[in-house]
């Protein structure tokens, strides 16, 4: 199975979260996309599906052209909602909603940014997503789930049975970025993290949730909610 991010955005560059909004990649992550995908047609995939937000889907397509299979379009796969945080950047959170930010830095898991969706109802849906697709992979075949950053990392976190405050631990997803899990006799494994063709910073929605997230402040780090 591969989790694959989108390719780049503007409002990632102006470090907006994007949530559920539905932005479009920019010219830099259409050519992530096209790039991406030559690597990622290598694994010939049985099953492609995407979030149905534009900036997944048209990222998906890009594989699915050179495959030659069809993009099963998937609501469940959609970033992070996080509500009235959407479109807003770190500062403009923290200006316009001290409390609520606060709160929410002390506690990542419980506390709702925005009003929007804690990290465990996005797992459940997304889960539940990667779960009915699989059920149309042949065997040995390979599925790619194509994603938003945090909705990537706490469905990895939730296939690997990782406990909720252990979620962390993964680092998020650059953009256009993938990881690979393996089925093992005792589940899913990690085979590969945030892989591509090079390093690329984390930039995004995601890029907050890390325990890092001050540092990432100060650099090119900002938005799937999203990432």
């Amino acid at each position: 199975m591969v989790l694959w991010r989108h390719g780049q955005t503007e409002w990632n560059l102006e470090g907006r979260l994007q949530g559920q909004t539905d932005v479009p990649l920019d010219e830099i992550g259409r050519e992530q996309a096209q790039t991406a995908a030559r690597l990622l047609a290598a694994l010939e995939p049985s099953v492609v599906i995407s979030s149905d937000l534009d900036r997944a889907a048209e990222t998906a397509r890009a594989l699915a052209r050179l495959v030659k299979l069809e993009v099963e379009l998937d609501e469940g796969l959609r970033e992070t909602y996080v509500g009235t945080w959407q479109g807003l950047t770190d500062e403009e959170i923290k200006t316009k909603f001290p409390d609520e930010y606060a709160a929410w830095r002390k506690d990542h898991y419980h506390q709702r940014r925005g009003g929007g969706e804690v990290e465990a109802e996005v797992a459940d849906r997304a889960v539940a997503a990667i779960e009915r697709a699989l059920e149309r992979v042949p065997d040995r075949g390979t599925l790619v789930v194509v994603t938003h950053g945090g909705t990537a990392r706490v469905s990895i976190a939730r296939l690997l049975n990782l406990p909720e405050q252990l979620t962390g631990v993964l680092g998020g997803l650059s953009n256009c970025c993938w990881s690979i899990l393996g089925e093992g006799h005792r589940g899913w494994r990690l085979l590969e993290h945030n892989a591509g063709s090079l390093p690329e910073p984390v930039i995004g929605d995601d890029a907050n949730d890390t325990e890092d997230a001050d540092d990432a402040d100060d650099g090119d780090d900002g938005d799937d909610g999203d990432a």
